[in-house]
């Protein structure tokens, strides 16, 4: 079992920036991927960023490259998704999501589709006003 905890989201002016928090508890072991995800009002949930404990590499949605920088302390098994240059159209609520089954180990973190993220956490809402 893994626990995910975030926090950060809020009220922000475009152009701004916020920095989320996922706190991850329980099973928690360095080869499982960690990600991010919104979803906006009547939208489906979509990929924002993801990383692996286990290494440095990092995966963007194109709409977000450039803007959100996804990062981790290990040593308080906490990620963080640094959102910088808010757009309206940001506004959503955030969950980050952790893939632990030995079956995406493997996997591009690009290939690891939401349905493959088996723990989630219980969302934070980011709003963004023009």
């Amino acid at each position: 079992q893994v626990q995910l905890v975030e926090s950060g989201g809020g009220l922000v002016q475009a152009g701004g920036s916020l920095r989320l928090s996922c706190a991850a508890s329980g099973r928690t072991f360095s080869s499982y991927a960690m990600g991010w995800f919104r979803q906006a009002p009547g939208k489906e949930r979509e990929f924002v960023a993801a990383f692996r404990w286990g290494d440095r590499i990092t995966y963007y949605a194109d709409s977000v490259k450039g803007r959100f920088n996804i990062f981790r302390d290990n040593a308080k098994n906490t990620a963080y998704l640094q959102m910088n240059s808010l757009k309206p159209e940001d506004t959503a609520v955030y969950y980050c999501a952790a893939a632990t089954d030995r079956t995406t180990q493997a996997m591009a973190l690009r290939a690891i589709g939401p349905s493959l993220y088996d723990y989630w956490g219980q969302g934070t809402q980011v709003t963004v006003s023009s």
